[in-house]
């Protein structure tokens, strides 16, 4: 990765650029502090362009792709007279007092955030979709893997239908032997991680209903999905996988796996004493 100042550099090669990514490069230099926070799709709305121009923007900065602009430009932004930052609020001179503080402080606020873009209609038809599958698969990679496995581990506590795959060519192979009789829930931050982009497009042309956990409500996952449950969590490009961003997605888990188990309750009630009396023998 090119560890040259992405600003020096966008300043450097400003003349060579075409109108459309002098009209990307102006909206960067001019929204730094959003940007960093956007989603590829969000920047090419904002800028009025395709994604495709901003991948072009990107391969023309000699870089791989829109993700590792993102960090270029994190590694670059440095808060004059401030101390060095471990990411967007929590510093090098942080007491423990003040990181405790912080990181409550950052985990409220996206639960709050989580909170207040819920859809009480999209949440309902997820668990209608979800009551009606014959399957449900918990999709996602990276830190992602970690809160499919968690809904996965969730779910089956009260049903069988729920699955979960760890590896990514399984995976797709899975979502290409589903139907229309299958909901997947696809885990993605930033909805833009390859793997999981070809899943959902597999499992729709396979038929099955699509559920996107996702921060951004426009970015190329939502774009496969039927459903999109929005987490509140922001993550900065040097901050992949924290916590706070699970907890977000945890949330919603949590919400869709109460409602469903409210509208089964006998059933779940019934599975939910097998499933702990099925492992009651490993415990102390």
């Amino acid at each position: 990765m090119n560890s040259q100042d992405i600003f020096s550099l966008i300043h450097s090669r400003y003349q060579s650029f075409t109108n459309t990514e002098k009209k990307v490069a102006d909206y960067i230099l001019e929204h730094t502090k959003d940007v960093i926070f956007m989603s590829i799709t969000d920047l090419a709305d904002a800028c009025n362009v395709g994604e495709s121009s901003i991948f072009r923007f990107c391969k023309t900065m000699n870089l791989k792709g829109y993700q590792e602009f993102k960090i270029m430009m994190a590694h670059s932004i440095s808060p004059d007279g401030e101390a060095p930052q471990l990411s967007s609020k929590i510093t090098m001179e942080d007491t423990i007092e003040e990181l405790s503080s912080k990181i409550l402080s950052s985990n409220v606020s996206a639960l709050t955030e989580t909170y207040n873009l819920i859809s009480k209609e999209d949440i309902s038809l997820a668990v209608d979709r979800m009551l009606k599958a014959d399957k449900v698969h918990f999709f996602g990679v990276g830190s992602s893997l970690m809160t499919a496995l968690e809904a996965k581990n969730k779910f089956m506590r009260i049903t069988n239908k729920a699955e979960c795959t760890l590896d990514s060519h399984l995976q797709i192979m899975s979502a290409a032997l589903m139907s229309e009789k299958d909901v997947a829930v696809l885990i993605s931050y930033s909805g833009s991680t390859k793997d999981t982009i070809e899943v959902a497009k597999v499992a729709r042309e396979a038929g099955a209903n699509i559920i996107a956990i996702t921060r951004f409500a426009k970015s190329p996952l939502t774009n496969y999905s039927d459903i999109t449950l929005l987490c509140g969590a922001n993550e900065g490009p040097l901050q992949g996988g924290s916590l706070t961003a699970k907890i977000s997605q945890l949330y919603l888990l949590d919400l869709l796996y109460f409602e469903y188990f409210k509208r089964t309750y006998n059933q779940s009630t019934t599975n939910k004493e097998r499933t702990a009396k099925a492992v009651i023998e490993k415990m102390l």
